[in-house]
């Protein structure tokens, strides 16, 4: 018997969406994952450096997956519920984790890290990662692609503009980057198949993933989950697309002329 409106949407807004894990949506909703493999391509990086900084680490689950760290490891995240969480989990393995706002400076001196890397940053301020990156240095990141699970945002708040389908494409990325100074080594994108089978897995993906409809709450949108809740019942799951941008982006070695 399939379970209530109701009872679906109380768990969800009850359960816990700190961290980076989505590891509650299993067997709810299922999201393709890129074919590159971030983490591991990640950790490979990471062996080879001598100071690295990962930005916006979120709980750190993704950086705690790599198997060694250079002799300095910094991670930042803004969100205190992440910051606690990637504290316990990094800690014992020797990075430090600082509390940063997410909004420039970042709190490092000029050239203090060879690898910078990011998954799936809410912002990208080129300038302070030139900034902070050696001579030589590499940013290694994967973004968050345009029109991530616009399908569900235009659900919830009916169409979007052209220009936000355009937002966090990768050649407004890779201009951006060049503009800071920064050289393209590598650029891909992806676009991924996501399924939600319950509305409490969207209300779970909303309530954690909060820039998705920004000021979402069960009680502002409780008419239209529960118009979801019949359309999931009557045809199946809600069927979605996101999309990933893998980048890599060097500092030159010397300064343009």
């Amino acid at each position: 018997m399939s379970r209530t409106f109701e009872d679906l949407v109380a768990e969800a807004d009850a359960a816990d969406v700190s961290g980076w894990d989505f590891s509650w949506l299993d067997g709810r909703a299922t999201e393709e994952r890129p074919s590159w493999g971030y983490q591991r391509l990640m950790g490979e990086r990471l062996a080879g450096a001598s100071a690295g900084l990962d930005i916006q680490t979120g709980g750190g689950e993704v950086l705690a997956g790599a198997a060694a760290y250079p002799p300095t490891m910094v991670a930042t995240e803004s969100w205190p519920p992440n910051v606690a969480k990637a504290t316990g989990l990094l800690h014992p393995r020797g990075v430090v984790v600082v509390a940063d706002p997410d909004e420039p400076p970042l709190p490092f001196a000029d050239g203090a890290f060879d690898l910078v890397t990011s998954r799936h940053p809410a912002t990208v301020w080129w300038t302070e990662i030139a900034r902070v990156l050696r001579p030589g240095g590499t940013y290694f990141a994967q973004h968050v692609g345009p029109e991530t699970v616009f399908e569900l945002i235009e659900f919830f708040l009916g169409p979007l503009s052209g220009d936000l389908r355009r937002k966090r494409h990768p050649d407004e990325e890779t201009a951006q980057a060049r503009a800071a100074g920064l050289e393209i080594a590598d650029v891909r994108m992806e676009r991924l198949r996501m399924e939600f089978f319950d509305v409490g897995a969207v209300v779970y993906f909303l309530r954690k993933v909060i820039w998705t409809v920004p000021g979402f709450t069960v009680a502002e949108y409780r008419q239209r989950l529960r118009d979801l809740h019949g359309l999931i019942e009557a045809e199946g799951p809600f069927v979605a697309h996101s999309s990933r941008t893998l980048i890599e982006a060097r500092k030159p070695v010397t300064a343009r002329s």
